[in-house]
């Protein structure tokens, strides 16, 4: 099997520091290893992509002396992918459409039988965990609905056991995916949302499938989200892959970068003269 990881990033803003370590790894592991580096553009929210975004992400790596293989992947190209992959989990039974509004679901979780009062954690791995207010309602995917989400008890019934291999430095071994953990921890994740052919968790799992990924090299932020991505490409009947979070990036009081730190751009370095190398010592390669 020939090792093949890629680098995804979303053309919403600029690379920082972090986004500079995490396609400088991939790329050395790749290479160590004989294998293929691939470039993908996690551009499914349109309302956020930006063509010169895009443009800077493609001319920093460049810059970075990175090279990709192959043609870059844009999952706004793919979105008939991602609706045959929806629609296999329809006929499964496992999906459910949900009207509920970003408030509707605080003010759910806010509860007194809810949240964290309640013996359950307020936040999971796809932000809020969703109360399952419309699970069960028997809900039409229609203009009505907000998103379509897994019910995610139904999927793990179907789906486990299931098991990955982390070689991260923190989680590092075989992971087994929980029912009971799923149901209280993650809950009912989005699949897709209205307006875009997938939400994040379903768009990942397919475009890794369809480019022949054999190792998952990302930050550590989302190791959590993995037992998601698991747990579908079980459903799916996917070939797994092999995962590896890496630590983050942080700034000087511990926060790990986000694109608002526009002081950290790839972009800003340059322009005060850093060279490639520079990079690589700033963030420890």
């Amino acid at each position: 099997m020939t090792f093949t990881t890629r680098f995804a990033p979303s053309p919403t803003g600029p690379l920082h520091l972090g986004h500079a370590y995490s396609a400088l790894l991939a790329h050395d592991m790749a290479r160590a290893r004989g294998g293929r580096f691939l470039l993908r553009i996690d551009d499914l929210d349109q309302s956020r992509a930006r063509p010169e975004w895009e443009a800077q992400i493609l001319d920093d790596l460049t810059w970075l002396g990175l090279r990709w293989d192959g043609p870059v992947r844009r999952q706004s190209d793919c979105l008939e992918d991602y609706r045959a992959a929806l629609a296999r989990l329809w006929e499964m039974g496992l999906c459910f459409a949900c009207r509920c509004t970003r408030r509707d679901i605080a003010e759910a979780a806010s509860a007194p039988q809810e949240g964290a009062a309640g013996g359950r954690p307020e936040f999971g791995p796809d932000g809020r965990i969703y109360p399952g207010t419309c699970r069960g309602r028997g809900l039409a995917a229609d203009g009505d609905s907000t998103c379509t989400r897994l019910d995610i008890a139904a999927a793990a019934a179907r789906a486990l056991p299931a098991q990955f291999t982390e070689t991260g430095p923190d989680h590092a071994g075989r992971h087994a995916l929980d029912r009971d953990r799923l149901i209280a921890e993650v809950g009912d994740v989005v699949l897709a949302r209205r307006g875009m052919g997938a939400a994040y968790h379903l768009a990942v799992v397919i475009d890794d499938a369809a480019s022949g990924v054999s190792h998952v090299i990302r930050g550590a932020d989302l190791f959590e989200a993995t037992q998601i991505h698991v747990l579908l490409q079980a459903l799916l009947g996917l070939k797994q892959p092999e995962y590896h979070h890496h630590a983050l990036i942080r700034d000087a009081a511990g926060k790990r970068l986000a694109k608002r730190d526009d002081a950290r751009a790839i972009a800003r370095y340059r322009a005060d003269g850093a060279s490639p190398e520079d990079i690589r010592r700033m963030v420890g390669l």
